[in-house]
C-alpha cells in the first residue's frame, strides 16, 4: 500500500500545492502550533490548581473541573460547530477558533470569580471544539500524495507536546509570577500562533452544501464504528491513568517522583510522533495494532511490578511512545476509512477523543474510591485489550492490512 489516506484534492484560490514528494512544512507548522494550544490551554490549569483555588475561593477539586468542562465543551461542540463552518474558508475557521481561546485565555487570567472562569473555560472548549476537527483533514489535504499520514502526524504532534509541556509549563509560570501569568503567556503563544497561521498555512475552501454527509450518512459507512470503538477503548484507557498518574505513583511510593515521570512519558511520546510519522502512511494498521499492545503491556508492569521504580519509568517509557502518535493513527484510520466524508468523521472522532477524557476521569475516580489506585492499571489493561482485538478484527474497512 502506497496510501493509506485519502487523496488530498489540490488547493483553490490561487494556493499552490506542495511539490510532489515535498510537505508544506511551514504550513503544517501552522496545524501544529493550533493543536498545541488547544492541548496547552486544556491541560494548563491541572498544574495551577491549589494556586487557582485559593483566588477563586473554592476547593483544589472543584477547581479540577475547569478541566473536564473545557473537555465537555470541546466534546459538545465539535460536530454542531464543525456542520456550522462546513462552508467557510478553513483558515477563517481556525483564526477564529484561535482568537476565541487567545481571548478566553487573557479573560482567564484577569477573573476572580469561580463562575465566570468555568463559563470561560466552557468557551474556550467551544474554540478548539473547531481547532481538533480541522487539522488532520486539512493536513491531508496540504500535502502531496502518498504522504498524508506523514503530514498528519506533524500537524496533531501538538497533542503529545502539549501534554507534556502544558503542566510543567505552567508550574514553572505560576512560580514566577503567579497562575494567571501561566494563562497570559497562554494567550500571547496563541496570538503569535494566529500571526504564523495567517502567513504561512493556505486557505483552502470548505465543503459546499451539496458535497456534505449527514452524521447518519457517516456512521454506517464500513469501518468507522469500528474505528471509533479502538478509538475509546484506548483513550478512556489513557485518561484512566493519566489523570490520576499522581494517586497511582503515591500508592506505590513514588509521589515525589510525578514531576520525573510525566517527563520520561512526554520525551518518549514526542520521540514517538518522530518515528511513527516517517512509517504511518505505509503500516497504519501494524503501527495501530503496536501501540495498542505496547500500552497494554505498559499497564500490566504498572499493574504487577509497580513496587520496583525501575520498572515502572520503562512502563511510562513505553506507554508515552505507544500513546503519543495515537491520535495521528486513529483520525488517519477515519479518513482512509471515510474518504469523501472525512470532515464529518473527523469531528465524530474529536467527539468521542474529547468524551473519553471525561469518561476516563469519572470511571477513575470511582475505582480509586472503591477498589484504590492499582486497579487503575488493570481496568486500564481490559480496554487496552479490547482495544488490540478490534483494531486486528477490523482488517477490512477499519485497518486494512498493508499491501
Amino acid at each position: 500500500m502506497t496510501d493509506t489516506l485519502a487523496p488530498s484534492p489540490r488547493p483553490a484560490s490561487g494556493a499552490a500545492p506542495a511539490p510532489r514528494g515535498r510537505l508544506p512544512v511551514k504550513a503544517l507548522l501552522g496545524l501544529f502550533l493550533a493543536g498545541f494550544i488547544s492541548i496547552l490551554t486544556e491541560c494548563l490549569p491541572a498544574g495551577l490548581l491549589p494556586e487557582m483555588s485559593r483566588t477563586l475561593g473554592t476547593s483544589v477539586s472543584l477547581t479540577g473541573q475547569t478541566v473536564t468542562l473545557y473537555a465537555l465543551a470541546t466534546a459538545l461542540g465539535a460536530i454542531p460547530l464543525a456542520r456550522a463552518t462546513a462552508t467557510w474558508r478553513r483558515k477563517h475557521v481556525l483564526l477564529l477558533a484561535l482568537a476565541v481561546v487567545a481571548v478566553m485565555n487573557a479573560l482567564t487570567a484577569l477573573s476572580g470569580d469561580y463562575a465566570l472562569t468555568m463559563l470561560l473555560r466552557f468557551v474556550a472548549g467551544l474554540g478548539t471544539g473547531l481547532i481538533w476537527p480541522l487539522l488532520g483533514g486539512y493536513a491531508a489535504r496540504l500535502a502531496p500524495e502518498g504522504r498524508q499520514g506523514r503530514a498528519i502526524a506533524i500537524a496533531l504532534a501538538g497533542t503529545p507536546i502539549g501534554l507534556a509541556l502544558g503542566i510543567p509549563l505552567g508550574t514553572l509560570l505560576s512560580g514566577i509570577g503567579g497562575w494567571a501569568l501561566a494563562f497570559h503567556a497562554a494567550a500571547a503563544v496563541t496570538v503569535l500562533s494566529m500571526i504564523w497561521v495567517l502567513a504561512a498555512v493556505p486557505n483552502l475552501p470548505g465543503q459546499p452544501v451539496e458535497s456534505r454527509f449527514t452524521l447518519a450518512q457517516a456512521l454506517v459507512i464500513p469501518g468507522l464504528r469500528t474505528i471509533l470503538f479502538a478509538l475509546t477503548t484506548y483513550m478512556v484507557a489513557h485518561n484512566l491513568l493519566y489523570t490520576y498518574i499522581t494517586d497511582l505513583l503515591s500508592s506505590v511510593g513514588m509521589g515525589g517522583q510525578t514531576g520525573w515521570v510525566l517527563f520520561t512519558f512526554g520525551v518518549t511520546s514526542v520521540l514517538s510522533v518522530l518515528v511513527v510519522g516517517a512509517h504511518i502512511d505505509r503500516h497504519l494498521r501494524k503501527l495501530t495494532v503496536s501501540s495498542a499492545v505496547v500500552f497494554g503491556a505498559a499497564a500490566l508492569v504498572l499493574g504487577a511490578l509497580s513496587g520496583v521504580p525501575v520498572l515502572v519509568y520503562v512502563a511510562v517509557a513505553a506507554w508515552g511512545f505507544a500513546f503519543g502518535s495515537s491520535p495521528s493513527l486513529f483520525i488517519g484510520a477515519a479518513i482512509n476509512a471515510t474518504r469523501e466524508a472525512a470532515d464529518v468523521a473527523q469531528s465524530i472522532t474529536i467527539t468521542v477523543f474529547s468524551a473519553s477524557i471525561a469518561v476516563g476521569s469519572l470511571i477513575g475516580g470511582l475505582l480509586i474510591a472503591g477498589l484504590g489506585a492499582v486497579s487503575l492499571t488493570w481496568a486500564a489493561l481490559i480496554l487496552l485489550l479490547a482495544s488490540a482485538l478490534t483494531v486486528i478484527g477490523g482488517r477490512k474497512h477499519a485497518f486494512p492490512p498493508e499491501g
